[in-house]
């Protein structure tokens, strides 16, 4: 099987900012993986921050986002993304700029 991405043996919890809870996670790669069916629209606003446990370690992460949800074989697989620090300074940047404009009724 040489250049095949070996699927994960641990089971993942993900708890979003909303307390929502995505339990019996395994993962394949960078796609978690689970039986029952995802919606995107439960990531939107609840990714800052998101915690990540493996059944050992448990990581937080401040900021994330949802790349994408897919179903397969009847399973939801799903990608989150750290989103990095500089790309959080631009977004700020571009809307203090926007709201700046908006102020002073100018035109960007």
């Amino acid at each position: 099987m040489k250049g095949r991405i070996k699927m994960d043996e641990k089971t993942y919890r993900i708890t979003l900012a909303d307390g929502t809870i995505l339990d019996n996670l395994t993962m394949n790669g960078n796609n978690f993986i689970s039986e029952e069916a995802i919606d995107a629209s439960i990531f939107d606003g609840t990714c800052s921050p998101v915690i990540i446990n493996d059944g050992t370690n448990e990581e937080v992460h401040e900021h994330m986002d949802l790349v994408q949800v897919t179903t397969v074989n009847k399973k939801s697989w799903f990608v989150l993304r750290d989103i990095p620090q500089k790309e959080l300074e631009q977004t700020k940047l571009k809307s203090d700029l926007e709201y700046l404009a908006m102020m002073c009724d100018v035109e960007l």
